[in-house]
């Protein structure tokens, strides 16, 4: 079922450009046209607006080139050069949503009202929802208040809006100081979960700090997001606390409202999977907005899901250094950064972040995760504590900072550290099954407390049955515990779910050996073997004992290590080839 959101929005127009007939570019510029395609089908936005920009230059009538340059800069965040080419399709009476986007967004920048005003009316907005509310907020922007909450609430009539039309008319109040009709909509029934989103609670708390309303001001902060709170809404709390009213400046004027309204749209729009038209919106309302960080966070974090990793990097760079979501954006750039391999740079940013903004536990844990990935197991070990350090109270949440510091200890050959954090992981979450199996998995390769290890893995495979990772340990206990027939079964599964991995293969040919299938045990070491040898398997792989019991087979192999040989095991009728 279409979400109501989409429906009333015309989203459909951003499909129906794309499927334009494709036009007969002219030889000279067939090389940009081709380029501009291909970089728009990568999601290369730069790439695609540079080219069509190239190709404009030489047909700048043809109408397909002209929507696609605008979708490009658009997308791109240009938004004055996306609606200068859309200024060019209005002159050739070329009708496209994708323009009026741009001409919108420009115009309400320029606080063009009337312009606005006089495009909705010819029908060239951008759909029922966001022309009503762009509406309403343009003839606030002329100063008819009276139109403004006429308009309102016609959107509050679409069946299915009536939260964001209420939650828009509410700001709209509250930006003219009438902050008691807006508590009263904030207070009703009809804004739903608008309210409760981190923008309308922050909106809110304004509106009732201006009525000296403090205490449940406060309230409405713990009921929304506990104690666990960033560096933004933590200021407004400490705020209303002491009794501070704070400045109604969620909404500073009409432009910001309707800024508010491409958000909104591109808010409701990320949970459907649509990120192309989430980025638009998002792209509109920072242009109307520049300081709306909450839409350049949106925007980076959309690119980032398109692997448009460079530009989310950029995008996220937007953020200034003394915004409280500054973190955020910093947090997010190090991701981006990472995955264009730049890991040196990440550490970098996240270093200079432990600098400034080193109360926040979750800087610290994000700089540990890097750091255990490049197996900097010491200094990921004094990051993990350092963020545990900045809790006020150990809680459930805090499970996976002890699961991955026990995995640094581990590394490390610390195994007392990492049996105690592992277990402290599972006194938070006693269920959690990377941290039964990881455990487990553990315990069985120290031959230690085999049976508690099974237990544990077990009740890993219970909760993920699918995971390869985990059947194989349970397959591995049992072959360690000398159950080889029940391993079989359980190995073969996690072949079956993993089967390039070297280290499930290699584990399948032990057991296919101790219970006598020793040419399908010679078979399944070779697979591992050449899976292995790939530059990136994993570091638990042990090479030259894989050739090894190739050559020799497993039981000389345990008897040179020293180790106590396989217990007897009955081949599987019909399967011992041995000859």
């Amino acid at each position: 079922m279409t979400h109501p959101i989409r429906r009333f929005l015309g989203a459909t127009a951003l499909c129906c450009a794309l499927a334009l007939p494709a036009a007969a570019p002219a030889n000279g510029i067939a090389g940009d046209y081709l380029a501009a395609r291909q970089a728009a089908i990568m999601g290369d936005f730069e790439a695609a607006a540079r080219h069509y920009g190239r190709a404009l230059a030489f047909d700048n009538d043809n109408p397909e080139l002209l929507e696609r340059a605008v979708l490009a800069n658009m997308s791109l965040g240009d938004v004055e050069q996306a609606a200068a080419v859309a200024d060019r399709m209005a002159d050739l009476g070329l009708v496209s949503q994708i323009a009026q986007m741009a001409l919108i967004t420009r115009d309400g920048q320029a606080e063009k009202y009337a312009a606005i005003l006089m495009a909705i009316e010819a029908d060239r907005g951008l759909g029922p929802l966001s022309d009503r509310l762009t509406e309403a907020w343009a003839q606030l922007g002329q100063g008819d208040m009276s139109a403004a909450l006429v308009a309102f609430d016609e959107a509050a009539q679409l069946q299915g809006l009536g939260p964001f039309a209420t939650y828009h008319k509410a700001l709209a109040l509250a930006s003219v100081g009438d902050f008691e009709s807006a508590e009263a909509l904030f207070a009703g029934s009809e804004i739903g979960g608008m309210a409760m989103t981190r923008r309308g609670v922050m909106a809110r708390v304004q509106v009732l700090s201006q009525l000296d309303r403090f205490d449940e001001a406060v309230q409405l902060i713990d009921t929304a997001f506990g104690a666990d709170l960033d560096p933004g809404l933590a200021a407004m709390r400490a705020s209303v606390a002491a009794k501070e009213r704070l400045p109604f400046d969620h909404i500073r004027s009409a432009r910001d409202g309707m800024a508010e309204v491409f958000y909104t749209v591109a808010g409701a729009l990320s949970n459907e999977n649509s990120d192309d038209l989430t980025l638009l919106y998002a792209r509109m309302a920072h242009h109307l907005r520049p300081d709306h960080t909450d839409a350049i966070l949106l925007a980076a974090e959309v690119l980032y899901q398109m692997r448009q990793y460079k530009l989310a990097e950029r995008t996220y760079a937007e953020v200034s250094a003394d915004d409280p979501s500054f973190h955020a954006a910093e947090l997010g750039r190090t991701e981006a950064l990472r995955q264009q391999d730049q890991t040196d740079d990440a550490l970098a940013v996240l270093e200079a972040l432990a600098e400034s903004h080193g109360d926040l536990p979750i800087v610290h844990s994000t700089r540990a995760d890097l750091l255990r990935q490049l197996e900097r197991h010491d200094e990921a070990i004094a990051a993990y504590t350092a963020a545990l350090d900045r809790y006020a109270e150990i809680t459930q949440r805090q499970w996976f900072l002890f699961y991955a510091r026990g995995i640094s200890h581990e590394r490390l050959d610390h195994w007392d550290e990492a049996e105690a954090d592992f277990r402290k992981a599972l006194e938070l979450n006693p269920d959690q099954p990377q941290v039964l199996n990881y455990l487990g998995y553990s315990l069985v390769e120290q031959q230690r407390k085999l049976d508690e290890a099974l237990n544990m893995i077990e009740r890993a495979v219970a909760a993920r049955p699918d995971s390869g990772y985990i059947v194989d340990s349970l397959g591995w206990v049992l072959y360690r515990l000398g159950r080889y027939e029940e391993a079989v079964g359980h190995m073969e599964r996690a072949a079956e779910l993993m089967p390039i991995d070297p280290v499930v293969n290699d584990h399948l040919g032990d057991v296919y050996w101790a219970v006598g299938r020793k040419r399908e045990a010679e078979f399944m070491w070779k697979r591992a073997l050449s899976f292995a040898e790939w530059e990136d398997a994993s570091e638990d792989v042990d090479i030259p004992r894989i050739r090894r019991k190739i050559e020799v087979g497993l039981d000389l192999v345990l008897s040179e290590e020293g180790s106590e040989p396989l217990r007897a095991a009955a081949a599987t009728p019909g399967k011992d080839d041995d000859g």
